[in-house]
């Protein structure tokens, strides 16, 4: 079986989206062991970075290690698999460190062990089911491209029509339906847009941008 899933890896050129996947995963896990053990004071390797009285939070390494993936991706030539996979690895790994403290950007403030830094959880357990559905070759509706109609090119525009206003249907539903602060619903629903349609006619969760926008207080 193991060698199945290699051969479609390697059909596919999904490689370099496995090696994200996995350093996405190990280093949010090893991150969030980490600050658990710093939090209880358990003597560890890893201690809290600090420059003075400065607090470095493991957010700035991410950012590096994104940044230093993402330029490796772009500047490397087509064909060197082993440096892409590389360059993977590092953007999933930074990607990891960003997203554990995805609570901290939104709310610009430390709030990692409150109730809104469940946030940062929420959005790392996204990713993760977003990239392995990915992973799996799946894609989100529309997404899979506009076969082409050599044999009926009278009615090609019709269809290239359609399937470009389906397109924007669904982009408008997802954030809609984002906006509501039904995050899960509106992910699955570009795989499954009915989601989207009943995302986005139900009520909005309080607090989320839309209930502060559209409804009055109470």
């Amino acid at each position: 079986m193991f060698g199945i899933f290699t051969l479609h890896l390697d059909d596919s050129g999904r490689q370099p989206l496995l090696a994200f996947f996995v350093a996405f995963i190990v280093t949010f896990v090893v991150t969030r062991v980490n600050v658990r053990l710093i939090r209880a004071d358990v003597r560890w390797w890893f201690r809290n970075v600090q420059a003075g009285d400065l607090h470095i939070h493991h957010i700035v390494f991410g950012v590096v290690l994104m940044l230093v993936g993402g330029v490796m991706g772009f500047a490397l030539p087509d064909g060197y698999l082993g440096f892409t996979v590389a360059a993977a690895v590092i953007f999933g790994a930074g990607s990891a460190l960003v997203l554990d403290e995805f609570a901290l950007i939104l709310h610009l403030s430390d709030v990692y062990w409150t109730e809104k830094g469940r946030t940062s959880v929420d959005a790392v357990f996204i990713a993760i089911a977003v990239t392995g559905l990915l992973l799996l070759g799946v894609r989100p509706v529309g997404f899979e491209g506009l076969e082409p109609y050599p044999n009926v090119p009278l009615e090609r525009p019709l269809l290239v029509g359609i399937y470009i206003a389906s397109l924007v249907i669904n982009l408008v539903l997802a954030v809609i339906t984002l906006l509501k602060g039904k995050i899960w619903t509106g992910l699955a629903g570009l795989f499954l847009p009915i989601l989207l349609v009943i995302g986005a006619i139900r009520v909005a969760r309080p607090g989320s941008p839309w209930s502060r926008w559209r409804y009055e207080p109470g």
